[in-house]
């Protein structure tokens, strides 16, 4: 069954525009809080917010819809999207509600809802969710109405659990790190992290106005940090997206470092230490060829997931992985954490360039990946990828490179998107085939 508002990463649109408005936000409060009105114990979600201006909005429609169905709420304001999810677990909550687009500009907001369990919602869960939200959820007599709160030390909390995911035995004494928060959830937590630890820390994109998320900042837009990086002299810098749950890394000498090369360093280092479940790592169709050539040649396997970070952590758990992730630089780490978490997985690299002593430039390069090409066509309306056209310029990329590359063609989850990738050993062939049908889609 097809889901009408939920995609790959919760609800998501432009803010006061279907569906993301407030009052779909009050619908969506009511729905969930309806579905997991399970017992008879007060029930409690927990709300979190990046630093967009809607962000306000939604927060208040969705704690009306939240406590008009009997569920109390607890507001923590601006903080990652693993915090939720880890302060949904312990506090016991029977919801965690994230309120963010992501890495999108301000214009745009989404709701991203977690189980008690800190894991999102499965299909199942998401359907029925959408059902309450057409039909109606049963609304409680007068006394029965829930009750609001605010916490005032939610970030101190998630910087305590942070830096419990290093290791002990270290610090990060003498290291220069530049920090860009993309004006968004993690301002004030990330900095706070790594100079608890000892950093000294440089801080870029730490002035949230609620018009300037993501904006010419953050994992999305890293030319600021590579340019901070080199001027500052700094050992590495690191860059999260609005809601930090995404992580991309700058090497000292100012070279973007993506999540694919991440995930290589981490699980090849778990591996070493015997860390390493499963002996895979779970990635995307949209990983490179060139990380699971070298995973295999060091013993590690590559399992590779649908595109989206929940599809990469249900791979996880059905087969008792601890390392997987998105090359976009979601990457997730059971052992620490629930979903993805941007300032967790700096730390773990943080951590092995201490224990090395390599410079970032060298550590970080782990393989060389094989020329690769993303391109995204926007489109209207319909099925482009069931037109005839597109299908037989597909079928001919796929036979030209058969043998010497891989092609994915997925829509977008979350955008109105067809995004076409080929990747391979020669990229005249590569990028002729991308071209060849993005050009058949935009004919479609």
């Amino acid at each position: 069954m097809t889901r009408k508002f939920f995609g790959t990463d919760g609800i998501r649109g432009r803010t006061n525009e279907a569906p993301m408005t407030a009052e779909m936000a009050q619908r969506v409060g009511q729905a969930a809080g309806a579905h997991f009105l399970r017992g008879d114990h007060r029930h409690r979600v927990v709300i979190g917010k990046d630093t967009r201006l809607s962000g306000y909005m939604m927060e208040s429609a969705m704690i009306s819809g939240f406590t008009s169905v009997g569920m109390d709420v607890v507001m923590v304001g601006p903080v990652p999207t693993p915090a939720v999810a880890m302060l949904a677990r312990s506090m016991r909550a029977d919801l965690g509600v994230m309120i963010s687009a992501s890495h999108n500009p301000y214009i745009d907001n989404g709701i991203k809802l977690f189980g008690p369990d800190g894991y999102k919602l499965s299909d199942e869960d998401e359907l029925e969710i959408e059902a309450l939200i057409e039909r109606g959820p049963k609304l409680v007599p007068p006394a029965e109405i829930g009750r609001a709160r605010k916490i005032e030390d939610a970030r101190g909390r998630y910087i305590h659990f942070a830096k419990s995911t290093f290791p002990e035995e270290h610090s990060l004494d003498g290291m220069k790190i530049v920090v860009d928060c993309a004006n968004g959830a993690a301002y004030q937590v990330a900095p706070s992290a790594l100079w608890e630890l000892g950093a000294e820390v440089v801080s870029i994109g730490v002035s949230p106005n609620g018009l300037n998320i993501n904006e010419g900042c953050g994992s999305t837009a890293p030319q600021a940090l590579q340019q901070r990086v080199v001027e500052e002299g700094a050992d590495i810098g690191i860059a999260l997206d609005g809601d930090a749950d995404r992580l991309i890394v700058v090497d000292e000498k100012g070279k973007v470092v993506d999540g694919d090369q991440l995930m290589a360093l981490i699980a090849l280092s778990w591996a070493r230490r015997g860390l390493l479940r499963g002996g895979a790592v779970v990635a995307t169709v949209m990983s490179n060829l060139g990380l699971e050539r070298h995973l295999e040649a060091n013993g590690v396997g590559l399992v590779r997931a649908k595109v989206g970070d929940r599809y990469v952590l249900e791979e996880m758990r059905r087969g008792g992985y601890n390392v997987g992730g998105e090359q976009s630089g979601h990457i997730i780490l059971t052992d620490h954490a629930t979903t993805g978490d941007g300032l967790v997985a700096a730390l773990q690299v943080l951590a092995e360039l201490v224990e090395t002593g390599k410079p970032a430039s060298e550590l970080l390069h782990q393989f060389d990946p094989l020329p690769q090409l993303l391109k995204n066509v926007r489109f209207g309306g319909g099925q482009p990828l069931e037109n005839i056209g597109v299908k037989d310029a597909i079928a001919d990329a796929e036979a030209q490179l058969a043998g010497k590359g891989r092609l994915v063609i997925r829509k977008s989850g979350t955008e109105p998107l067809i995004r076409v990738m080929a990747e391979g050993e020669d990229p005249a062939l590569v990028e002729q085939m991308v071209d060849q049908i993005c050009e058949a889609v935009k004919a479609a």
